[in-house]
């Protein structure tokens, strides 16, 4: 099978594994945020390795950093509403911690990432 480039990509890799992370974790939200704030991290979440994806397609390094600073924006988005579920009581201290980390290696990640892509 073929591996396209972006695969390649720890940033991608590891993304990857934070959104099926992520979805364990709004799994145990209450129903009623289903629509809400669950629907909110999943997508924020989801948009991180997708825009890796679709950037790798472009031809422009311009082009390419533009998608891996949307990718890198929705870290930021994705933080902040764990923070919002952890001060709420819909994340346990130790569970946000553990993502908190697994985002802060991605968003150094994506920042090396669209550093290269700037220069290139």
């Amino acid at each position: 099978m073929h591996e396209y480039s972006f695969e390649k990509l720890d940033v991608w890799k590891f993304s990857i594994k934070f959104v099926k992370d992520i979805y364990k974790v709004t799994r145990k939200f209450p129903s009623e945020e289903k629509f809400g704030l669950v629907s909110q991290i999943n997508r924020a979440a989801v948009s991180v390795p997708s825009n890796i994806a679709e950037g790798s397609s472009r031809n422009s390094s311009k082009e390419k950093s533009h998608f891996t600073s949307i990718a890198y924006g929705s870290m930021m988005e994705l933080i902040t509403q764990l923070t919002i579920s952890k001060e709420i009581g819909y994340i346990k201290y130790d569970v946000y911690n553990v993502l908190r980390e697994q985002a802060e290696v991605i968003t150094n990640k994506l920042n090396a990432l669209r550093n290269y892509q700037r220069k290139a």
